[in-house]
């Protein structure tokens, strides 16, 4: 077999993203045609620059989804002979099998790790922003409310994480001296209290004159969040459903701590604007408990700017990802994690450059198109 020209290769990609492609039309075709029924997210495609991003985005969400059917081969798989080989180079033994990026300094194919490397983040960077917004606004919004001595004390804690240079901080966080204190257990321990609290608060504001159904849906959290708590805090679930390795854990805890701070911030300056609003003076008026202002008038009109927020955050957390595993402290040392790759590629750069540049250029993608899409956000989200 000969080497695959550009031509090949690129039908070759094309070809492997198919799954991606179909779902994609999909979405789209959904999405546009419910746009007038479905709020924000549907005006989101009234903005050229929204629907840019958020392609973006599905296509990376949709290839960590399809990532078995995409990639050709396991990302930890070495194939004899095919050491630093180039873009479109055959595998010796099996006809038809080419390395549509070339091989890596360790024989592995450069296509399926770039592939593998957007289930790694992907895992990782939403579920954490959204602990982070678990634990920024459970926090905020009582300290926007009730203001006092509460936010003074929360703000100051705020204060003294922000102090610290964000990427020292995530750096310190996850190292193996670190590590080796049990620290990130202590601060899980904490931290994945908060979406529990959150959501139990929730439920009994929203139930609060239906006793049957508050029970219910309190019991359903309670069981559920202490289940998932145990299991991915301590690793002490009893049917092994949640678990998480002590790394990704370190990961994870770091993420959430150092990205709350900067969400209760937030949420606390949007609750002492929002609070002094008419619709806030009738339900105070109307005799509706305080936790019931914050969570059901307060924060869904606060949604605009944290939604906008969430996104960017995930970019910021996805570049975190990235740098940390540029520094050897990702997942796992054989991790297709994106920021591992590029520094495993950039070390022979000069020489070989097709290991580093494709998981460069698609962790560059993706933090554009979260970019884009947090701008098509707030275009429209300024329009209520």
């Amino acid at each position: 077999m000969e080497q695959l020209g550009a031509g090949g290769i690129i039908a070759g990609i094309l070809t492997q993203f198919v799954p991606v492609w179909i779902g994609m039309v999909v979405i789209f075709a959904i999405s546009i045609a419910t746009k007038r029924k479905t709020g924000l997210y549907g005006r989101l495609f009234d903005s050229p620059v929204g629907m840019i991003g958020f392609g973006l985005v599905i296509f990376w969400v949709l290839t960590a989804i399809f990532a078995d059917l995409i990639a050709l081969y396991d990302p930890l798989e070495q194939i004899s002979g095919m050491k630093n080989k180039k873009p479109g180079w055959p595998v010796e033994g099996q006809e038809g099998m080419y390395y549509l990026l070339g091989g890596d300094a360790l024989a592995r194919d450069v296509f399926s790790r770039m592939v593998y490397g957007s289930l790694t983040v992907l895992k990782i960077a939403p579920t954490a922003t959204l602990f982070a917004f678990m634990v920024g606004v459970t926090l905020g919004l009582p300290a926007g409310y009730f203001t006092g001595r509460l936010d003074d004390g929360l703000s100051f804690l705020a204060n003294l994480v922000l102090a610290f240079p964000v990427i020292l901080l995530f750096y310190l966080l996850v190292t193996p001296e670190i590590r080796s204190t049990g620290i990130p257990v202590y601060l899980a321990a904490v931290l994945f209290l908060f979406p529990i609290v959150f959501l139990v608060v929730l439920m009994q504001t929203k139930f609060s004159t239906q006793p049957g159904k508050m029970w219910f849906w309190l019991s359903i959290v309670l069981v559920l969040g202490l289940w998932a708590y145990s299991g991915l805090a301590f690793n002490r679930d009893p049917f092994g459903v949640f678990s998480m390795d002590p790394n990704l854990l370190n990961i994870f805890v770091s993420v959430v701590f150092v990205n709350s701070p900067t969400v209760f911030r937030i949420v606390r300056g949007l609750t002492m604007d929002i609070k002094t609003r008419d619709y806030v003076a009738a339900a105070q008026t109307r005799g509706e408990g305080p936790w019931y202002i914050m969570l059901w008038e307060i924060l869904p009109n606060a949604r605009g700017p944290l939604i906008v927020d969430f996104c960017l955050r995930i970019g910021y957390t996805t570049i975190l990802l990235g740098t940390l595993g540029f520094f050897g402290l990702g997942v796992s040392p054989e991790s297709p994690d994106w920021g591992m790759t590029i520094n495993e590629g950039r070390k022979l750069l000069s020489i070989h450059p097709h290991p580093a540049l494709p998981p460069a250029l698609a962790l560059m993608s993706l933090v554009l198109g979260l970019n884009l899409l947090a701008d098509g956000l707030r275009e429209q989200s300024l329009k209520d």
